[in-house]
C-alpha cells in the first residue's frame, strides 16, 4: 500500500476528493464525495485509475484526476535494492572510491540519473486484445487531465462591490466551478489569455481554410519510416534481455535501435503534448512469449502501422519529439533529447499557443453543429468497430489455434484436405489477424475523442459565459475578441483534426478491407485449386 516517490521509495498517502464521483455497480469502482479522506492502496492500475479505501473501510477505484494527495510518511523500513543481478557496495560507495563498472552505487539509484533508460518494457504489465470495451478511461468515465490543471481558482467577480476596480475598469476573473473539466484542465487560463509561453518561429502550427475545409498545413518534405531486423539483444552481462528493432527514415537512410520501451515513452509524450490529436494505441503488453519468432514479427508488423500513421499525420510527424526518436543514435544525445522533451512547457493547454489559424472568425453555432455531428457519428463509429473487432478476433482465435478436428477428421480422405487444415491454420495471418490490428488503433483513438469532443465544448461554453458579460457590460468589446480569438483557435485545431481523421478512416477501412476480401478470395481459390486437382486424378481412372 503506498505511493512511489521520485527516488524509488515508497510512502503511505492519504488523499482527498476534490469532486463527486458515483461509482457503477458491479465494475469494482468507489464512490467518494467532495472533501472525503482515502487512504490510496494502489497507483499502478492503469488507465488514469487509483485504488484507495474510505474510512467506512470500502475499497475500490476511482479516478486519479478527482483526488490530490495530501500527506505521505515515509514506512520504517530500508528502501528496496537494486534490480535483481545487480550489487552495490556500501563500502566502496561510503570510502569514496570509484566503483567498479558492473558495481552501482547506492546514491546513483536514487538520483535515477543513468537508470531512466533500464526500466523494463513489458515485463510487469499484461493486456490482452480479448479487453472489454468499456472500462475506466477507455468506453466508460471521462477522466479529468492532470497534466493541464489550474493553479487559479478564482471567481466571476469584480474587485470592489461596484463591480469596478480602483480605475474604474471592469475586471474579470476565473470561474471557480472547479467541477469542470475545462476549467481543472487550464483551458479557460488560455482563453482568457493567462498563458504565457514564448513559442520558437519553428514550432508554430499553421492551419489552413482550403474551400471551407479546416486542415493542418500541408508537408512540404513527406517520408515514411520504416520498422526492421528485431533481434533479441542483452544487457548487464547477460541478466536483462529484450527485443530491439531497428528504425530508419526515408530521409536519411540512418538506422536507430528502439526497444518497445522506447515506443511506450514516445507514445505518453505525444499524449501528454497533443491534446487536440487521438494519439494511436501501440500494440498490447505481453507477460509470456515475448520472444517467440512469430510474436516478434506480429509486433514489428504493428509498430510498423504505428510508425506509418505518425508519418502520415501533418502534425506529429513534424514534432521534435517524434524526429529526436527515428534519428537519434548517440546514448547521451537520446538522454538530453528526453529530458527536454520531458520539460516541454508547450504541452496540455499551452499547446494551442503554437497553434496559427486563419485570420476568419468561425461562426460559433456552424463550429457547434459540426463537432456534435462528429460526436454522434463517433458513437455509432464505435459500436461499429467494436463489433467488427470482436468477430475479427473471434475468427482468427477460432482457426489460429491449428485446427486439429478438422485435420484429424479429413485426414484418412485424403492428403489434399490435410494440406487445406494446414492453410486454415495459417490464414489468419493474412486476413483476420491484420484486420485486428486496424481495428486495435481505431479502439484507441475513438477512446481519446470524447475527451477532445469535451475540451471543444467547454472552451465554447465559456466563450458565451464572457459573450453575457460582454452584452451585460461588464467586459470591454475588445477583451471579448480577444476571447473568442483564442476561442478559435481551440475550435480550429478540432475541426483539422477531425478533417486529419475522417481522411484517414476512408483509406485505412478501404485498405483493410481490400487486403481482407483480396486474401480471403486468394484463400478459396486456392482450396478449389487443389480439390480440382484431387478431382481430376478420378477423372483419369
Amino acid at each position: 500500500m503506498g505511493t512511489i516517490s521520485k527516488g524509488g521509495i515508497f510512502t503511505f498517502a492519504s488523499v482527498r476528493a476534490l469532486y463527486d464521483f458515483e461509482a457503477q455497480p458491479g465494475t469494482g469502482e468507489l464512490s467518494i464525495w467532495n472533501n472525503e479522506i482515502l487512504t490510496l492502496t494502489r497507483q499502478d492500475v492503469g488507465e488514469g485509475w487509483w485504488e484507495g479505501t474510505n474510512e467506512r473501510g470500502e475499497t475500490g477505484l476511482f479516478p486519479a484526476g478527482y483526488v490530490e494527495i495530501i500527506s505521505s510518511q515515509p514506512p520504517a523500513v530500508p528502501p528496496p535494492p537494486p534490480p535483481r543481478g545487480l550489487e552495490y557496495d556500501i563500502s566502496v560507495v561510503s570510502s569514496g572510491q570509484d566503483a567498479p563498472q558492473d558495481v552501482v552505487s547506492y546514491e546513483q539509484f536514487e538520483a535515477g540519473d543513468d537508470w531512466d533508460d533500464d526500466w523494463d518494457d513489458d515485463e510487469l504489465t499484461f493486456s490482452s486484445q480479448q479487453e472489454q470495451f468499456s472500462g475506466p478511461g477507455m468506453y466508460g468515465v471521462s477522466i479529468p487531465d492532470q497534466s493541464w490543471k489550474s493553479s487559479s481558482t478564482g471567481d466571476i467577480r469584480n474587485t470592489t462591490p461596484s463591480g469596478q476596480d480602483a480605475s474604474g475598469m471592469w475586471t474579470v476573473k476565473k470561474s471557480i466551478n472547479r467541477f469542470s473539466t475545462f476549467v481543472k484542465s487550464g483551458g479557460e487560463a488560455f482563453i482568457l489569455g493567462e498563458t504565457k509561453i514564448n513559442v520558437p518561429a519553428n514550432s508554430i502550427i499553421q492551419i489552413l481554410d482550403v474551400d471551407g475545409e479546416i486542415m493542418w498545413a500541408f508537408v512540404s518534405n513527406p517520408y515514411t519510416c520504416s520498422v526492421t531486423s528485431p533481434k533479441k539483444e542483452t544487457k548487464l552481462k547477460g541478466l536483462k534481455s529484450f527485443i530491439a528493432y531497428q528504425i530508419t527514415p526515408s530521409y536519411n537512410n540512418i538506422q536507430v535501435s528502439r526497444r518497445y520501451k522506447h515506443f511506450d515513452w514516445l507514445h505518453e509524450r505525444l499524449e501528454a503534448k497533443f491534446n487536440p490529436i487521438p494519439i494511436p494505441p501501440l500494440p498490447d503488453k505481453q507477460i509470456s512469449g515475448r520472444y517467440q519468432e512469430e510474436f516478434v514479427e506480429h509486433r514489428r508488423a504493428q509498430l510498423q502501422m504505428w510508425v506509418d500513421r505518425i508519418c502520415r499525420h501533418p502534425v506529429l510527424s513534424q514534432s521534435d519529439v517524434w524526429k529526436h526518436f527515428i534519428t537519434c543514435a548517440d546514448e547521451k544525445k537520446w538522454k538530453a533529447g528526453k529530458r527536454k522533451a520531458e520539460k516541454d512547457e508547450l504541452v496540455g493547454a499551452s499547446f494551442f499557443l503554437a497553434i496559427q489559424p486563419p485570420e476568419t472568425f468561425l461562426d460559433p453555432v456552424a463550429v457547434e453543429q459540426k463537432t456534435d455531428h462528429f460526436q454522434k457519428f463517433v458513437t455509432k463509429f464505435d459500436d461499429s468497430v467494436k463489433q467488427l473487432f470482436m468477430t475479427s478476433l473471434e475468427q482468427s482465435k477460432k482457426y489460429a489455434g491449428g485446427s486439429t478436428h478438422l485435420t484429424a477428421a479429413v485426414k484418412h480422405t485424403a492428403d489434399t484436405y490435410e494440406e487445406i487444415g494446414k492453410l486454415y491454420e495459417e490464414q489468419p495471418k493474412l486476413d483476420f489477424e491484420p484486420m485486428c490490428d486496424v481495428l486495435h488503433e481505431y479502439k484507441g483513438m475513438l477512446a481519446a475523442w470524447p475527451d477532445i469532443l469535451q475540451l471543444h465544448k467547454g472552451a465554447m461554453n465559456k466563450r458565451k459565459d464572457y459573450q453575457r458579460l460582454n452584452e451585460d457590460g461588464k467586459l470591454s468589446a475588445e477583451e471579448a475578441q480577444s476571447i473568442n480569438k483564442r476561442t478559435d483557435v481551440v475550435s480550429y485545431a478540432a475541426l483539422a483534426e477531425i478533417s486529419h481523421f475522417q481522411s484517414e478512416r476512408i483509406e485505412d477501412f478501404k485498405y483493410m478491407m481490400q487486403n481482407f476480401l483480396s486474401a480471403q478470395i486468394s484463400f478459396y481459390q486456392t482450396v478449389v485449386s487443389k480439390l480440382q486437382e484431387s478431382l481430376s486424378l478420378y477423372q483419369q481412372l
